[in-house]
C-alpha cells in the first residue's frame, strides 16, 4: 500500500481511542462553545465565536489525519516481531559508552509514540533510525541534534 504506516497493535489501538474521543467527546464541547459564544451577539467581533471556530478547525484536521493513519496503518503482530535485531515493536537496552548508562526504550512508528513518554522513541529519531537493524553487541554512532555523536552498544533487545 502506497504510504503504508507500520503500526503496533497497542498503537493502533491508541489512535483508535484518540480518534474515538475526538469524534464523540471533543465535538460536542466545542459545538457547545459555539452555541454559547453565538449568544453573545454579534458574531464578526465575538473572540469566543472564532476562538471556538478555529479549535473546531484543529480537531477536524487531527479527525482527518488519524482517520488517514489508520487506513494506512500495517499492523505487526508481536508474534511476527524479530528480537534478532531493532525494529518497530521492539524494546532496546542500550549502553551509553560515555556515561557508562543504560536505558531501555521501545522503538515505535512516530505516529503512534506517546512524545510524553520518556521510554519511547520513534523509528524516526535519530537514535532510533540508528538502532534499527543492529543486533545485540553491536556498537552505534548517533549524530544528535546538537551535532555531537554520541556511541550506544546494543545491550539487549526483547519484546
Amino acid at each position: 500500500m502506497p504510504g503504508e504506516i507500520i503500526m503496533t497493535v497497542e498503537g493502533y489501538n491508541e489512535l483508535k481511542k484518540e480518534l474515538e474521543v475526538l469524534r464523540t467527546v471533543k465535538r460536542k464541547e466545542i459545538s457547545e462553545k459555539i452555541r454559547v459564544a453565538r449568544g453573545f451577539g454579534d458574531l464578526s467581533e465575538n473572540s469566543e465565536y472564532d476562538e471556538a471556530k478555529n479549535e473546531q478547525a484543529i480537531v477536524e484536521a487531527k479527525i482527518a489525519t488519524l482517520e488517514d493513519q489508520l487506513k494506512k496503518a500495517r499492523l505487526l503482530q508481536k508474534e511476527h516481531i524479530s528480537t534478532d535485531v531493532v525494529s518497530i515493536g521492539t524494546t532496546v537496552t542500550i549502553l551509553d559508552q560515555e556515561f557508562d548508562e543504560e536505558m531501555t526504550y521501545r522503538i515505535a512508528s512516530s505516529v503512534e509514540s506517546n512524545h510524553s513518554s520518556m521510554e519511547t522513541i520513534t523509528d524516526e529519531s535519530p537514535v532510533g533510525k540508528a538502532l534499527i537493524g543492529h543486533k545485540v553487541g553491536e556498537e552505534v554512532e548517533v549524530l544528535v541534534p546538537s551535532g555531537s555523536t554520541v556511541k550506544f552498544k546494543i545491550v539487549d533487545i526483547g519484546l
